[in-house]
């Protein structure tokens, strides 16, 4: 196969792929919509839909020649045939074998394009087998319970909004391209605006400079009169001097006049431009965001199938009921949002959804019911709330189990209300199952959901009621793109809050601060909340003498409305839109810190994560404070950061300084072996793998000279090998970081 034909090939895979992922969706909500509907004439309906889509999905993969997908197909397509002609009748066994059918055509889709299709032969083959015993058994209808409802995307009852309009298939990548340009644009935007204002300064200048001239202008007329009178009293050869002087002043004079005429003009014309590309720009970013936005379906439409599979592993019943499908989402957050989603939906059916003969017994229906509710709040956001009608949390067991991974004190634990307790299944390793099994057991399912959340700016919180079952509560951005942000001064930081996690800022006088319980607190429309100095939280240095000396104080008041803060800054800017940047892969997840963001003075700024601000000034018990000595200057400790990597080194470099170091940067191993030649260091923070000089042979050098043996080295590096480390400790490394971790 030439180059030509291997990627015609490839092309071709990825359009059947896709296609097939349509047919394997659409099989799917058929057999749930089919499962849950007595004979009668609409279940013709249902059959003659699914057999025409397995028809359609079997001469797509005799076109592509995959004969696996081809086989199966062939088997559902006999199945439904059977169907249609009454010869067989459906039953809760036959359902089982279809949906083991479409599952092992769902992983085979998942696997094209690789060599593992081909190689899937022998367990096709059973699949096909079992599905076609399954069809010539002839068993008579059992009636069975509704294991899922959901006003599933598919369904003809439920379009999705929007699927009568023309549609075109573009690749993931080229979306995921097309929006990171788009988003990009706000930053020429703010450029843009910071131009227009340079030349706002350029132009009061020379206004400035326009009419200081103006106003001596008079005082020179008197001096080049009495420099006049000079000239004729004999001075000539000053007096022309000064005749010169006063010609090339007018002429400057005249000048200023001529530049500030054009640069008013030109100040004008950027403007307007300026205005002009705002909107423009403004339109296209808010059109890629309309481009990314997808409806909640297209996540909700897993769910039947898995509450489906999972009430009937645990023989329990339940069903699915979903409201608020059709409202839009940024798909980035839809797909970090499939897994928490998932978890949650589990922990529905496995820890609140009893078996049906313990929920008769309470009188209640022994099929449960999964509410999946989607709405919209203000200030750009949505809320999705997961509710079972299951026993709800057992808060004995959530309180023994805080204290037994060690979350918190038994004394502790006493205190908890049932509020407090609840947040705690939050927690990593906090669980009421006393076993650990395949679906649940360790932990770790509502810790994720948290994680992911607050990774995507979001929060989440619980409620249950014995009984009556329990709510995970998840508030999310719609988009992750551009938000409003307001920037807040600390010293020489500026960091950026989202404005949709802020309830106000306020400015008070000291004296209406209060000390409740050693907290500081301020008293804001008859509620206490506690007052924090956001220096303390975040571990900044902050000038407690500039702190004494103000009179007032200026706060932000941010946090979810049963956790609300008031966090202490010195200066709250104007509100303005922000595009969100991630820390890269190897700052995934930094306390407190959600993102990075440049700002409209060009600057990058951290954007906090609100949620665990507010976590971290709630946990701390005691704030170890850097103090500035306001008596002199205090030389800062001074670090040298070796890194071959302009963004690793720009980043360590930033995190440094924010903590209070005095930074210097060098990019391999002999450019900062002549920096420690030359200048003095308290410590080294290196790189391994770099050009010239890696950092083992670095730290080597450094040890064999008298005056730097003594040093402090930190290799800070993702080689991460058992051999590499003790490499790192052979050669003198005082600590080997590795930066996946």
């Amino acid at each position: 196969m030439n180059d030509k034909d291997a990627v015609f090939l490839k092309k071709l895979l990825a359009t059947f792929k896709a296609e097939a992922e349509e047919h394997v969706r659409a099989i799917t909500s058929g057999l749930l919509e089919l499962e849950k509907i007595p004979e009668s004439e609409r279940q013709i309906g249902i059959v003659e839909r699914i057999f025409r889509e397995a028809h359609s999905m079997k001469g797509a993969a005799r076109a592509v020649n995959i004969s696996g997908i081809e086989s199966l197909c062939r088997s559902l397509e006999g199945v439904f045939a059977d169907l249609k002609a009454k010869t067989i009748s459906v039953s809760p066994d036959l359902f089982d074998t279809l949906h083991t059918t479409v599952d092992s055509i769902r992983d085979l889709v998942q696997k094209v394009g690789t060599e593992e299709v081909v190689q899937a032969g022998p367990p096709v083959k059973e699949v096909a087998s079992e599905s076609e015993g399954a069809g010539v058994s002839r068993e008579t209808v059992r009636e069975r319970p509704s294991t899922s409802r959901a006003e599933a995307p598919s369904s003809p009852d439920h379009p999705v909004r929007g699927h009568t309009e023309e549609t075109a298939r573009i690749s993931k990548t080229k979306l995921d391209s097309l929006l990171l340009q788009a988003e990009q644009l706000l930053s020429a935007k703010q450029a843009l605006w910071r131009h227009v204002s340079g030349l706002r300064e350029i132009e009061e200048i020379v206004d400035s400079m326009a009419n200081k001239w103006t106003k001596i202008r008079p005082s020179l007329r008197r001096v080049e009169s009495f420099l006049g009178g000079m000239e004729k009293g004999g001075h000539r050869k000053e007096g022309a001097s000064a005749r010169k002087l006063f010609e090339f002043m007018e002429y400057q004079a005249e000048s200023t006049k001529s530049v500030r005429a054009k640069l008013s003009a030109f100040e004008k014309s950027a403007a307007r431009d300026q205005r002009s590309i705002a909107v423009m720009l403004d339109s296209i970013l808010e059109e890629a965001r309309n481009v990314s936005m997808l409806p909640f379906s297209q996540l909700l439409n897993i769910l039947p199938k898995i509450i489906r599979d999972l009430s009937h592993e645990q023989g329990k019943q339940a069903e699915l009921v979903v409201h608020g499908g059709d409202i839009e989402i940024d798909r980035r957050i839809l797909e970090e949002m499939k897994a928490p989603l998932i978890h949650m939906v589990r922990n529905c059916i496995d820890h609140g959804i009893e078996k049906p003969d313990e929920r008769l017994r309470t009188n209640r229906s022994p099929t449960g019911t999964i509410t999946v509710t989607v709405s919209h709040l203000e200030g750009k956001k949505a809320e999705i709330v997961v509710r079972d009608d299951g026993a709800g949390v057992d808060t004995a067991k959530v309180r023994a189990s805080v204290v037994k991974t060690g979350t918190v004190s038994e004394e502790k634990a006493k205190d908890l209300d049932e509020a407090e307790l609840l947040q705690t299944i939050f927690v990593s390793g906090v669980t009421t199952s006393p076993l650990i099994t395949d679906l649940s057991g360790r932990g770790l399912g509502l810790a994720i959901v948290r994680e992911k959340v607050e990774k995507l700016g979001g929060i989440v919180s619980c409620e249950s009621s014995p009984g009556h079952g329990t709510a995970v509560r998840v508030v999310l951005p719609l988009t992750i793109a551009s938000f409003r942000g307001v920037p807040v001064r600390l010293g020489e930081h500026i960091i950026v809050f989202p404005t949709s996690d802020i309830e106000r800022t306020v400015k008070m006088r000291k004296d209406e601060i209060k000390t409740v319980e050693n907290r500081k607190t301020l008293s804001l429309d008859g509620r206490a909340i506690p007052l924090v100095n956001l220096s303390d939280v975040l571990e900044l240095v902050h000038n407690e003498k500039r702190e004494r000396e103000n009179e007032s104080v200026q706060t932000v008041i941010a946090g979810p409305e049963e956790n609300r803060m008031a966090f202490e800054v010195d200066e709250v800017l104007h509100e303005q839109e922000v595009l969100l940047k991630g820390l890269g892969t190897q700052l995934s997840r930094v306390r407190n810190i959600a993102g990075a963001a440049v700002i409209s003075t060009g600057r990058l700024a951290p954007v906090v994560n609100v949620a665990d601000l507010v976590r971290s000034a709630l946990q701390a018990k005691e704030v170890t404070r850097l103090k500035a000595v306001t008596e002199g200057p205090q030389k800062a400790k001074s670090v040298l950061v070796v890194e071959d990597s302009v963004t690793a080194r720009t980043l360590l470099r930033n995190i440094l300084e924010a903590a209070g170091y005095d930074v210097q940067t060098a990019v391999d191993g002999v450019d900062a072996f002549t920096a420690l030649k030359t200048g003095a260091f308290d410590v080294v923070v290196s790189d391994v793998d770099m050009p010239r000089m890696n950092g083992f042979d670095l730290t080597v050098k450094i040890r064999s000279e008298k005056k730097l043996a003594e040093l402090p080295v930190v290799l800070v590096t993702a080689l991460e090998s058992r051999e590499d480390r003790e490499h790192g400790i052979d050669v003198g490394a005082n600590a080997y970081i590795v930066k996946s971790s």
